[in-house]
């Protein structure tokens, strides 16, 4: 009767919970990918240049990131994650389609800004309901690569969808933000009716918090992962290369589908595998194709070379996202998850801004090559010091090596 309550609880393999957070993203993702899949082209017709494109997505990402620790923060204080998840994911869904109506750069920055506001409040208190929810069967990278390879299927469908809009309405971008806003508002709808607390005890939640509190493993996993980032500007120059070597516009959003088709397709595998064999050899693995990516990209100068490269590309994604936040969730204490996904999502967020404030300047001062060469140039040392980090796990035998 057990096994049978169980499977009852099931849904494509996953705890029920897991499945309604992972289609809320995949609802969510379809709004945002809609809109990002072409807000690059979008903004070079409103008149910004390389470097003022790089930038509002730096400014959006790095500025929003501090609530990434907050929420976490508070979400660990209080014992809950529903509330943040429903305000985060409502922002979203309420801000999107405003971009149908933006005439300059700054508005479409403010805009940007806020609907990723929304993203640092509910980030960290979603990822630790998704930590606690895995904590019985211990499959943390089973659940973070389902809900990747959910989050990546909306990154599928909306560029997807953002094609056929320009496809039926040529340059008609403002169309494609009015349609994105229909997903997003579903996505609110599964958050609020099907998604539950992971139950917490009183005993694991937050108490008084310091910065020793955390391991040193932690801080280290952070500096490795900041210097990675500090290479990886934003996709959107991925994008403007895409337009570069002749890749048509209504084509453009057709490069994201296939990048998120191939991480969707490789998340859960590499996820398990991750269970199986530990988080650092997987993460290891997806710098460098991350550097052999990136090289590529600096010497690409066809669109078949791009259409390959994006495929490559949503390889590497899967080998790290979700991996590197189950990894975070090995490390911290089940009383600090939410506050340790924070701060690793905050890092993320915060290095994004000098990482694409450096692209963006790369690409306008020398060519659309530089870089690309200094990401692949920084991802190999990320991957040298995880290589250093692996052995040091084993020597002192850790978990999840």
């Amino acid at each position: 009767m057990a096994d049978n309550q169980k499977k009852k609880k099931q849904i494509l393999g996953v705890e029920s919970n897991i499945f309604f957070v992972g289609l809320t993203s995949f609802l969510t993702d379809t709004t945002t990918k809609m809109v990002y899949s072409i807000l690059p082209l979008f903004l070079t017709t409103l008149g910004a240049s390389k470097t003022e494109i790089s930038l509002i997505e730096g400014i959006a990402e790095s500025t929003a990131s501090v609530l990434k620790s907050l929420s976490g923060w508070w979400s660990d204080k209080i014992g809950r994650n529903k509330p943040f998840m429903i305000i985060g994911y409502g922002i979203t869904a309420l801000l999107s389609p405003l971009f149908a109506f933006v005439t300059t750069p700054l508005q479409v920055l403010s805009i940007r800004f806020v609907e990723r506001v929304g993203k640092g409040i509910r980030t960290a208190p979603r990822d630790s309901l998704v930590a606690g929810s895995s904590e019985e069967n211990n499959n943390a990278g089973l659940n973070f690569g389902f809900h990747k390879a959910m989050d990546n299927s909306g990154a599928i469908v909306g560029p997807l969808t953002a094609f056929a809009v320009l496809a039926a309405f040529p340059g008609d971008y403002r169309r494609v933000f009015l349609f994105a806003a229909i997903p997003g508002f579903l996505g609110l709808l599964s958050i609020i009716f099907f998604v539950k607390e992971a139950k917490r005890a009183k005993s694991e939640r937050l108490g008084k918090l310091a910065f020793r509190d955390f391991p040193k493993d932690f801080y280290l996993f952070l500096f490795i992962v900041f210097l990675f980032t500090l290479g990886n500007s934003t996709d959107a120059l991925l994008l403007i290369k895409a337009s570069d070597v002749g890749v048509s516009d209504a084509f453009i959003p057709i490069m994201y589908l296939v990048f998120n088709a191939v991480s969707v397709a490789f998340a859960v595998p590499l996820g398990k595998l991750s269970d199986k064999i530990g988080r650092k050899r997987i993460i290891i693995g997806g710098y460098l194709t991350f550097a052999l990516i990136y090289f590529g990209f600096g010497k690409a100068t066809t669109p078949f070379a791009i259409v390959g490269l994006f495929a490559f590309y949503g390889l590497y994604s899967a080998a790290t996202d979700g991996i590197q936040k189950a990894m975070v969730s090995d490390i911290i204490g089940k009383e600090k998850k939410g506050t340790g996904l924070g701060l690793y999502n905050a890092i993320l967020g915060m290095t994004l801004l000098p990482a694409s404030l450096i692209g963006g300047w790369f690409y306008d001062t020398f060519n659309n090559r530089v870089p690309f060469y200094f990401g692949a140039a920084t991802a190999l040392l990320a991957a040298l010091l995880m290589f250093l980090f692996y052995q040091r796990g084993k020597r002192n035998g850790a978990e999840h090596s």
